[in-house]
């Protein structure tokens, strides 16, 4: 059972009702521009936007967007480039079920789960008290490579861990980050791979592309994680807004956590 206090696991109308309520998902404040233009940047193999995939084939900006309205629920109209855009909340939690199937699983086998994120400002809040959960349930939470130094870009950055999950930073300060060199460093520091990892942007990515069976977290302008989901290299790919308040995740995780003892 997880430490933390969270509320009771929300029925499925009541966790859509939640998810709308605090834009976790319909009316999202990501914009049509921000998700076209990733799309671009990820297409045109930009660092931050292409999140460690290495893509089976080359895409489109047309098939993308195909893919983010099949997966996420965003306008399919190739031709608004601009405006308000939308994460369809039925889908969101469709993929919360099909990533609670996977938390279920791996508690019921006692697996090795690796967890991080990329924004300890937002989805730090959702993982957190997921790790403890397993961790309590008899799972191996996994921290390689803490305190290690790595480069990112010009950058260097040192691997934290709180609560079980990775994140980076400067020495002091948590970072956002997109980068997939974080979890090619913490991979390579594992003698076996992780049954799980949980995790989003580029840190989902790179553990996917390395074969791993990899739940991640997105929003409307990650468009690689669905992408690596359509080709097979992400196993779930849950569409949200990844940086409301951190209070508002409270009902996710109690959502994911309901069936694991």
């Amino acid at each position: 059972m997880s430490t933390f206090r969270l509320p009771p696991p929300p029925g499925r109308d009541e966790l859509v009702d939640h998810v709308v309520a605090t834009r976790i998902a319909g009316d999202v404040a990501t914009p049509r521009q921000s998700n076209v233009a990733n799309i671009d940047k990820m297409l045109a193999r930009e660092p931050e936007y292409w999140f460690g995939l290495e893509l089976d084939r080359d895409w489109t900006r047309e098939e993308v967007l195909a893919v983010l309205a099949k997966r996420v629920g965003v306008d399919a109209d190739p031709t608004r480039l601009s405006g308000p855009d939308t994460i369809d909340p039925q889908l969101c939690v469709d993929a919360l079920d099909e990533a609670r199937e996977r938390l279920v699983d791996i508690a019921e086998r006692r697996g090795a789960v690796l967890f991080a994120t990329g924004h300890p400002t937002g989805l730090f809040a959702l993982f957190a008290p997921v790790a403890s959960a397993l961790a309590g349930a008899g799972c191996t939470v996994l921290t390689p490579a803490e305190d290690r130094w790595v480069r990112v870009g010009a950058d260097q950055r040192r691997i934290r861990y709180v609560g079980g999950v990775a994140m980076v930073t400067t020495g002091g300060d948590l970072m956002h980050t997109h980068a997939p060199e974080p979890m090619h460093t913490l991979l390579a520091a594992l003698p076996d791979p992780p049954d799980l990892v949980v995790a989003d942007h580029g840190w989902a990515g790179a553990a996917g592309q390395a074969g791993l069976v990899t739940v991640g977290f997105a929003d409307t302008n990650d468009p690689a994680l669905f992408v690596g989901a359509e080709e097979g290299k992400v196993a779930v790919a849950v569409p949200l807004d990844d940086n409301v308040l951190p209070s508002a995740y409270a009902p996710l995780a109690s959502y994911l956590l309901d069936g694991i003892h």
